[in-house]
């Protein structure tokens, strides 16, 4: 069923000028309150946020409209992703929403929401409350109305329970840390919970004003971070994005690590210590064959998933795995979050650098990457993955790398654009088949 409000995480857009309005955040209160209230007891919803200026603005008329339909509020203010998840399960609440748009500039924001089990909602809710919000909601009795109240220990409560995923036996003292928080979410949470098991943390990104998140810090802008590393003489970086649900690692020679070789440290020092089920790990299609190979050499398996965390997820727990991820850095370690967690995969990072006792440029460097290329066509419309030219190249590309390397082609979620990733060990190779499947989808589309 086509998604009229929700995408692949939420809802998100442009404040004011999309479906991010006071009006559509109070239908989506009224809606989604609806669709959990369940049962005789009084229903409870917690809500968390970034640093957004509009934040304010989509916090009170959330609240406005659970209340309305008759759901008491919890509202910790601002607090990463994972902490709302994770507080949605301790605090026993029916329902937990996160107010960010993530990685995207201040202008834009989003409502995320997680079921009371803490897990990101199923395609059924979604579509369930996509149902309610085009009807008049079902407004509360008088004496039936929902209360709201603030709590100011919520960030204190994540910090302890994400301390707490790492083994009581090892301190970070010693480890100079640079911490990017994007001006987002987890600007005094992931410092604080750093520092306290030891580390001395120079943090960079932690000054938020409403209209800086994001803007040259964070996740998707790492030369400040990489930088600062060098400068400092730092053992590592990290940086978050807005929300604080991935990461991204630069070594102490300022070199960004890709995401599938933090998949691949987590996992196999999660095996050695007996601790990894499912013997394999999830990542998603567009990891690269290096770390298939590499988990292989380990006796470990790689389950792939479509782009997406919520893919991921689904896929880790259709086959029992506790560990997965995606390039971009989203790690979800299912033994301590129901979504990904940057700060988590942190602080399972500079665990296993103290107990290597390595530099991160060798303890992050577990394979070399097969040559990998991916391009990207846009075009104007129709589906020219269906034309039978296209279709023959594809076939060619994938008989040529047949045993050598993987081809992966899709349609982008979210606008005209065909993604065309190949991979294998000749890089010239690599190269060809991708140009050559790109000058037929062109065609195509012309």
């Amino acid at each position: 069923m086509a998604r009229k409000y929700f995408g692949t995480d939420g809802i998100r857009g442009r404040t004011n000028a999309s479906a991010m309005t006071p009006e559509m955040a109070m239908k989506v209160g009224q809606a989604a309150g609806a669709h959990f209230l369940r049962g005789a007891h009084k229903h409870r919803v917690v809500i968390g946020k970034d640093t957004r200026l509009s934040g304010y603005m989509i916090e009170n008329a959330l609240v406005a409209g659970f209340t309305s339909v008759g759901m008491d509020v919890v509202q910790f203010g601002p607090i990463p992703t994972p902490a709302v998840a994770l507080l949605t399960r301790s605090m026993r609440a029916d329902l937990g929403v996160m107010i960010s748009a993530s990685h995207n500039p201040y202008e834009d924001n989003g409502i995320k929401l997680f079921g009371p089990d803490g897990f990101k909602l199923s395609d059924a809710d979604e579509i369930a409350i996509e149902a309610l919000l085009d009807q008049p909601a079902k407004l509360a009795n008088a004496p039936d109305v929902g209360r709201a109240r603030r709590i100011e220990d919520s960030r204190g409560r994540y910090i302890h329970a994400i301390k707490a995923s790492v083994p009581e036996h090892i301190r970070f003292d010693g480890l100079h840390v640079v911490l990017d928080c994007a001006h987002g979410a987890a600007y005094q949470v992931a410092p604080t919970a750093i520092w306290e098991l030891g580390a001395k943390v120079t943090p960079i990104g932690v000054n938020p004003n409403g209209k800086n998140i994001n803007d040259k810090v964070g996740s998707t802008y790492v030369s400040t971070l990489q930088e600062t590393v060098v400068s400092a003489g730092a053992d590592i970086g990290i940086a978050l994005d807005g929300d604080a649900d991935r990461l991204i690692v630069v070594d102490e020679k300022g070199r960004v690590v890709d995401g599938d070789q933090i998949m691949a440290l987590l996992g196999t020092a999660m095996s050695r210590a007996g601790k990894l089920t499912g013997d394999g790990i999830v990542a998603t299609v567009m990891s690269n064959l290096g770390l298939e190979r590499y988990l292989e050499s380990q006796h470990l398996k790689l389950v792939r998933a479509k782009v997406g965390d919520r893919y991921v997820l689904e896929e880790m727990r259709n086959h029992g795995i506790n560990v997965g991820g995606e390039q971009s850095g989203h790690m979800i370690l299912l033994d301590h979050a129901t979504t990904g967690d940057g700060t988590i995969a942190a602080l399972q990072v500079l665990a296993q650098l103290v107990e290597s006792g390595k530099p991160a440029s060798e303890v992050l460097h577990l394979f070399d990457p097969v040559p990998q290329l991916l391009k990207n066509v846009r075009f104007a419309g129709g589906k020219p993955l269906d034309n039978p030219t296209v279709q023959a190249v594809i076939a060619e590309a994938e008989a040529e790398l047949a045993g050598k390397g993987r081809l992966v082609i899709r349609p982008s979620g979210t606008e005209p654009v065909i993604r065309v990733m190949a991979e294998g060990d000749d890089a010239a190779q690599v190269e060809k088949l991708v140009d050559a499947i790109c000058d037929a989808v062109k065609a195509a589309a012309a």
